[in-house]
């Protein structure tokens, strides 16, 4: 897929043993969500020398990610990328916090997790659902909040999807998105940049 796209590769690691390996052919290293707090994951990591994403804990604040920076750094990584997908009270639903991502940016480069965010974890009859309409509107406005880096999760057949089928988009979709919060981007840069 890499010599055929020209996109960079990132990829899920689980376990200690997974990092060096992955690092063989993948640009991002990810610390699932629920693993960012391993430390023993976290310094295997650090040691497999590409940059490592990782994707904030649904119960940790925002501004506690910067403990699990530290730690990356601590280890000797570099190239950190945290990604949000929003936070969970325990009434099946993720709430994405804006403020959230520009405390995150103080201290690392920051990606939304679009289509993760609009998951409704374990509504699905023990797996996740989600509500694909939230997407673009919470992409749009993480944009609007500067972000540094865009995840969405799309399928040919989303309908057929074998995981997180409920809360991709198409490809259709996928593509007016991409438009619009680069539209977005432009204007913040063009402001930013303004005399």
């Amino acid at each position: 897929m890499k010599t055929e796209t020209g996109l960079p590769i990132l990829t899920d690691v689980h376990d200690p043993s997974q990092p060096k390996i992955a690092a063989q052919v993948a640009d991002i290293i990810q610390v699932p969500a629920f693993l960012m707090r391993q430390t023993d994951l976290i310094a295997a990591c650090a040691a497999a020398g590409v940059a490592v994403n990782l994707k904030k804990g649904q119960f940790i604040a925002p501004h506690d990610m910067q403990h699990a920076v530290d730690k990356l750094k601590h280890f000797g990584c570099e190239d950190i990328l945290v990604t949000d997908r929003g936070t969970c009270f325990g009434y099946n639903n993720l709430v994405t916090d804006m403020q959230g991502l520009v405390q995150m940016r103080s201290f690392a480069p920051v990606c939304f997790d679009a289509t993760h965010a609009v998951q409704y974890p374990g509504a699905n009859d023990g797996t996740s659902g989600g509500d694909r309409r939230f997407v673009a509107p919470l992409a749009r406005a993480a944009a609007g909040a500067g972000i540094d880096a865009l995840f969405v999760e799309t399928h040919p057949d989303i309908s057929s999807a074998p995981c997180d089928g409920p809360s991709q988009i198409s490809f259709e979709e996928l593509d007016q998105l991409l438009a619009e919060v680069h539209a977005i981007d432009s204007a913040l840069r063009k402001v930013a940049d303004a005399p």
